[in-house]
């Protein structure tokens, strides 16, 4: 069965262990949005009866974890150079990976330390990744973990609170209505939480400034 069949079946069998897997592959070096996995699941939740909707939180929060390990044990034990040149391959291209996004990625973390792997599950484009500079970096699985699950916890709320209000919603039918909504929603929350992280992250660095 070719990947993109093995996706579109995992996403017409909605269930806690697709839902899992999916966020494993979300949340790894294989591109893949959360927005087609979660907002289906927690509409699914809203309009019958065989889902429940805290669940699929739980569920997705669980795949969002183990697809981030898989990126931070790889860049662990890979290291930088090995890292970096699979992000200039052609699979990596594939992946929609290149050594610019890898080094964005890196800066990110260095501009922000360990609370980055938090603000990052946050914001497109970084979500993916930012779990790469963390295993480079070696930082503290348990810390890494923390992080990244109350990061992944957020986001993954978000989207089931927009996939449950949007059964709500008269108008919308099919899947593409509602994956069409629920992108347009990301996209516009994805601006407020680095327009929050930029403060956070600001706030942190005056209060250190200001003990010194």
């Amino acid at each position: 069965m070719e990947s993109v069949a093995f996706i579109q079946w995992c996403l017409d069998h909605l269930n806690y262990w697709t839902i899992t897997l999916l966020m494993t592959i979300e949340s790894s070096f294989i591109p893949f949005p959360s927005e087609v996995v979660v907002p289906p699941a927690a509409y699914k939740a809203a309009v019958g009866d065989s889902m429940n909707i805290y669940l699929v939180v739980l569920f997705a929060t669980i795949g969002a974890d183990l697809g981030a390990i898989i990126n931070y044990c790889l860049a662990k034990w890979l290291g930088r150079p090995i890292v970096y040149k699979f992000a200039n391959s052609r699979f990596g291209h594939m992946c929609l990976i290149d050594e610019a996004k890898v080094q964005h990625a890196e800066e990110y973390f260095d501009k922000h330390g360990a609370l980055s792997t938090f603000i990052g599950r946050l914001i497109p484009a970084v979500r993916q990744l930012i779990s790469i500079p963390a295993g480079l970096a070696k930082m503290k699985l348990g810390t890494f973990l923390l992080y990244t699950t109350l990061g992944a916890g957020i986001w993954n709320s978000i989207l089931a609170a927009i996939g449950y209000y949007l059964s709500t919603v008269p108008g919308i039918e099919t899947e593409e209505q509602l994956l069409a909504k629920v992108t347009e929603y990301s996209h516009e929350l994805g601006y407020i939480f680095i327009g929050i992280g930029a403060f956070v992250v600001g706030y942190l660095i005056y209060k250190g400034a200001k003990k010194k």
